[in-house]
């Protein structure tokens, strides 16, 4: 069983950038797709982006596509999401998760606590 624990969110102003990262324990990533999905309050959980087992190839939701980079290092164990021209509508809980269908609708498990992800207008 993996354990996933997220980090690097915070407060920052609109236009402004954080880098979230994710840090595994207990099993190795390398052969899972990994990806990000936000849950904002009140709202539905959201896909943000996945990544293959090789970094090879990349997702992104149409909402982030331009302004967020998911990226991995296997060696590490960790996975992380640049997000770049934070908009007060990327405000969320930001969870790091294996992808158990990498497609619509997706499915996850093995999240973590998540991470907060406050922008400010």
């Amino acid at each position: 069983q993996v354990q996933l624990v997220e980090s690097g969110g915070g407060l920052v102003q609109a236009g402004g950038s954080l880098r979230l990262s994710c840090a595994a324990s207990g099993r190795t990533l390398s052969s899972y797709v990994m990806g990000w999905f936000r849950q904002a309050p009140g709202k539905e959980r959201e896909f943000v982006s996945f990544i293959s087992w090789s970094g090879g190839s990349t997702v992104y939701a149409d909402s982030v596509k331009g302004r967020f980079t998911i990226s991995r290092d296997n060696a590490k164990n960790t996975v992380s999401l640049q997000m770049n021209s934070l908009k007060p509508e990327d405000t969320a809980v930001y969870y790091c998760a294996r992808l158990v269908r990498p497609h619509p609708p997706y499915e996850y498990t093995n999240w973590g606590r998540g991470t907060q992800v406050t922008v400010s207008s």
